[in-house]
């Protein structure tokens, strides 16, 4: 009994128990009602506001004190609650301040959870109407995609994006912004090229040997190599790799705007074929850290009771902690044929917050010659947001306290987790500036043509 009432005075004055997420009930009509929903940002900014903590993340929560500070009598309760929106728009759903910054996330009762908060308003915007065209066309990736790799069409996409009137264009139509680097566009896709290698599965206690390699929208439409250098890195490691022949857009960037119909629709293309896959002996890896958020965290708590997600979930990997499993099992190659040097590395947002800790980092240190500069800072360009007019600016703002630490490194090769970030922070850095994925520098070592 002592120890159960020591442990209720903790909670309530501090809660030192690990954070703990509650299923988003997003098909309750309260979710998007209007008034339940003004009442609860009420309540959350209000407690920001007395806290003020997350005040260097993103700038959600600038907005929010701003409008707070430059208000009559520099309380919430003279901000207007339209400017709410304002809000709302700046959270890029990067889930830092739940993971590193609130002390009032459940199981403490205040039960703040910010960004799932914001993902209800930004669902509510969506489900009335109100989201901009440039945000549906964004967030359609397997459609932009599709119609991007038709072979003459990819070069007219692509030669468009570098040209300063086609930009121009794009910026005054849909609020792409012109200074924004956007991704190639290849017709020769990574699903269309990847030839496995045949191998038998070899099982580790913590792994079967065999996967299924979901390439993410970017690694087969934007970034071949990225998925292709995984794989091979992968073989190379007596792993047997399985593209996912079905694959469609995971759903982040849709759940980035709040449209979750759609991703519900995602889910009932990926989910039932990846669970055949999982059943048939596979783990399942992905070589973008939000697609792999997206299977681990996102989907359970929206369909907590689809026993096919779980499962899906449980065999998601990080491929860098697939490895160090199969390492911790003896069954990893370590026979590197080059040093890396010095290799600045960037550790985004959607890679923190899965809690597996700098598994990117201690692969790489363990190639000789090598050492790695960690830099664990948001790199401001969060899906779609640092391509967005009105929010460049800003992503490139919050992405700069990186772009200096990497040119105060002075490395061999910068990278991120993320590619995206990398060629975000490409750009802060200067205009040849190109960043190297993990799965590149990792073939390179061991020395694969």
């Amino acid at each position: 009994m002592e120890k159960d009432a020591e442990k209720s005075a903790v909670n309530r004055e501090g809660n030192l128990e690990a954070p703990t997420r509650h299923p988003i009930a997003w098909r309750d009509p309260l979710f998007t009602d209007t008034a339940a929903l003004e009442a609860e940002l009420t309540r959350v900014f209000e407690i920001c506001h007395g806290c003020r903590r997350c005040f260097n993340l993103c700038q959600a929560f600038p907005t929010l004190f701003d409008l707070i500070d430059n208000s009559a009598d520099m309380e919430l309760e003279s901000v207007d609650r339209a400017d709410y929106a304002k809000v709302v728009d700046q959270c890029y759903l990067c889930d830092m301040c739940y993971m590193t910054k609130c002390p009032y996330v459940p199981p403490h009762p205040w039960n703040v959870d910010f960004p799932h908060l914001m993902l209800r308003a930004k669902a509510a915007k969506f489900r009335a109407g109100k989201t901009r065209l440039r945000d549906r066309v964004l967030t359609n990736t397997d459609v932009v995609g599709r119609l991007a790799g038709i072979p003459v069409v990819t070069q007219i996409v692509n030669a468009a994006n570098r040209n300063s009137v086609a930009r121009g264009l794009l910026q005054s139509t849909l609020g792409v912004d012109a200074r924004a680097r956007l991704p190639a566009y290849h017709s020769r896709t990574f699903r269309k090229t990847w030839r496995p290698t045949p191998l038998k599965p070899e099982p580790t206690p913590e792994t079967r040997g065999q996967v299924v390699l979901f390439a993410t929208c970017f690694g087969n439409y934007n970034e071949p190599e990225l998925a292709a250098d995984l794989g091979r890195v992968f073989e190379h490691n007596g792993i047997a790799v399985r593209i996912f022949e079905s694959e469609r857009c995971c759903g982040m960037p849709k759940l980035e705007v709040g449209d979750l119909e759609g991703v519900a629709a995602l889910k009932e293309a990926n989910i039932p074929a990846l669970a055949a896959l999982v059943d048939q002996g596979f783990d399942i890896v992905a070589p973008v850290p939000s697609c792999v958020l997206m299977f681990k965290q996102e989907l359970p708590l929206l369909f907590p009771e689809d026993e096919a997600v779980t499962k899906v979930k449980n065999a998601m990997f990080d491929p860098f902690d697939y490895l160090l499993l199969r390492h911790k099992a003896g069954r990893m190659n370590t026979d590197f044929q080059e040093r890396l040097g010095k290799v600045a590395y960037h550790v985004p947002c959607h890679q923190r917050v899965q809690n597996i800790g700098l598994k990117t980092r201690d692969l790489l240190m363990m190639v000789p010659g090598t050492s790695v500069e960690v830099i664990e800072r948001c790199s401001g360009h969060d899906g779609t947001y640092g391509v967005k007019k009105e929010f460049y600016e800003d992503a490139v703002k919050i992405g700069r306290p990186v772009v200096t630490r990497i040119l105060a490194a002075e490395p061999d090769y910068f990278m991120s987790d993320c590619p995206i970030a990398g060629h975000h922070l490409a750009q802060g850095l200067g205009s040849e500036a190109q960043p190297v994925s993990r799965f590149a520098l990792l073939r390179r070592a061991y020395g694969i043509d």
